[in-house]
């Protein structure tokens, strides 16, 4: 067992220490927010992803994952610091390490040791490097920094930190390396040891390439719909070739979330940054921006006006099981609703506070799927949540004015709701 800290109890950090403390390290999680620790040391977690809370609790019963708001508790003795802060987007879309600097200088200022940085949050290459200089020039203890990035889909984070496909290690120091190789172990998954620019630029170009995938394949869809042909048809056929697969091959109304927006970004920036043009990924990422209000723009091309018309939305975090609304396409179609002058009844069976935060207060928020449903023009699925996939023909034509369904997720057979009576469009379906 080994004493470790995490510094930050976000996505990323909550799920790294309750999963190290569940392999059997002594953890100890690190947070400025007082109000958010003094929840989590009830067991109580401050974001939505299944299963998290039950093992927080046992591992928290069993004395092996503590939070605390002070770097003097957490720090001295251990052998290891995860860093798992936020990078969010600047302005011009470069990833903002203030609370990457402002974490090594408490580590820095409350070491008793020797450690070994591990950097879980998403960083620019060379941020390691720059880290390890940071600290060194603050502190009379030894440090390595190692690249140690995160693979965690949210609504799948318990999972994916038990089930990973790998693991990457990225080190200058090939014992600092080999610690981290040991504390992950007992996970079973493969480890991955390489540099530390390159292991910064896996998780970069792991997320970029599955941007692009889903960029791609909403292409594909878009075509698809002027042509007749079936997208659902054309992914299957082509993810049956091993080269390319099936995963992420889902048409929609595009991808957002904390990392896939923010990374793509960042890595246009990187390289801007020595002035190389990424042409395929600039590309990517005018599509997803314009397949976020595809339909909104199938609505007014089917209902000619939207305004004083009323439209459920279903959905909106930018995925299921998780009720995370950052970058969700359920933001710009709002928007440009609103704009349009529609009328707007949102639903969402998790992150309707976090909506309720950021979206304009025009909006009227229900209590039920049905209930936003109910009197509506049109619905707007935004979120495949499985509450609304279950929903019947029947209820959406009992509850709306008139059955019009602008389906930006696929969620039902378009044959098995035309023959109900339903206007339904989908994304590059006949």
């Amino acid at each position: 067992m080994r004493k470790i800290a995490v510094v930050g109890t976000g996505y990323v950090g909550l799920v790294t220490g309750i999963a190290l403390a569940a392999i059997g390290h002594y953890v100890t999680c690190i947070d400025v927010d007082e109000n958010k620790v003094k929840q989590l040391k009830r067991a109580i977690s401050p974001i939505f992803e299944p299963g998290l809370e039950e093992i927080m609790k046992k591992n928290i019963e069993d004395d092996k994952l503590h939070f605390t708001t002070e770097y003097d508790k957490a720090i001295p003795g251990a052998e290891v610091v995860y860093i798992a802060v936020g990078t969010p987007e600047n302005k011009d879309g470069t990833a903002n390490l203030e609370y990457i600097v402002q974490a090594a200088m408490q580590i820095a200022e409350h070491m008793t040791s020797s450690i070994v940085i591990a950097m879980k949050s998403t960083v620019p290459v060379g941020t390691n490097e720059y880290i390890k200089k940071t600290i060194s020039a603050n502190t009379k203890f030894s440090v390595e920094v190692i690249s140690n990035p995160e693979f965690l889909r949210e609504g799948s984070a318990i999972y994916d930190a038990f089930q990973g496909d790998r693991i990457v290690i990225g080190a200058s120091d090939e014992k600092a390396a080999n610690l981290i190789e040991e504390i992950n172990k007992p996970f079973g998954i493969p480890i991955f040891k390489t540099d530390l620019r390159s292991a910064e630029m896996i998780k970069y170009a792991s997320n970029a390439f599955l941007a692009t995938k889903i960029s791609f394949i909403n292409e594909i869809a878009n075509l698809c719909d002027m042509l007749g042909a079936n997208i659902e048809e054309v992914a299957d056929g082509m993810g049956l070739d091993k080269r390319i697969g099936r995963q992420f091959l889902n048409a929609g109304i595009g991808y957002g979330g904390s990392c896939f927006p923010k990374d793509t970004e960042a890595l246009l920036q990187i390289s801007n940054s020595v002035k190389y043009d990424f042409r395929i990924l600039r590309e990517v990422v005018e599509v997803n921006k314009k397949q976020n209000l595809l339909l909104v723009e199938k609505a007014k091309a089917i209902l000619g006006t939207l305004n004083d018309i009323k439209i459920a939305i279903l959905g909106l975090s930018f995925k299921p099981n998780t009720d995370d609304i950052r970058s969700a396409a359920s933001i710009p179609i709002i928007q440009q609703l609103l704009l349009e002058g529609a009328q707007i009844v949102a639903y969402d069976p998790v992150s309707m506070e976090q909506a309720k935060k950021i979206l304009p207060r025009e909006i009227i928020y229900a209590k039920s799927s049905i209930e936003a449903l109910l009197d509506a023009d049109a619905a707007f699925i935004v979120t495949e949540w499985n509450e609304f996939k279950e929903l019947s023909p029947s209820e959406f034509i009992s509850a709306m004015k008139k059955a019009i369904i602008f389906d930006g997720r696929n969620c039902f057979n378009p044959v098995l709701m035309k023959s109900n009576g339903i206007q339904y469009y989908s994304i590059g379906r006949p």
